[in-house]
């Protein structure tokens, strides 16, 4: 059996990416796999949470989000 097909590895729901250039600089969120937006802060993961009925306890919870590139407090690029 695969990874990719095996019940006992989860996969989190929201994905923040890593930040992109721009003014402001911003990090593309993606929900079940869609892009649901830009993000330029950390409230703004949480509204994209809420918006699409996930409960977020723990932003440090890599079953729950897992943030690529840096983590919940990189918000300007390297």
């Amino acid at each position: 059996m695969t990874e990719a097909s095996s019940p006992h590895i989860s996969f989190p729901r929201i994905v923040v990416l890593g930040v992109q250039p721009g003014t402001p600089p911003f990090r593309i969120v993606e929900i079940d796999g869609q892009v649901v937006g830009e993000a330029t802060a950390l409230v703004d993961v949480l509204q994209f949470a809420s918006a699409h009925g996930i409960r977020v306890h723990d932003l440090d919870d890599p079953a729950t989000v897992r943030w690529v590139g840096g983590d919940k407090f990189s918000w300007r690029p390297h």
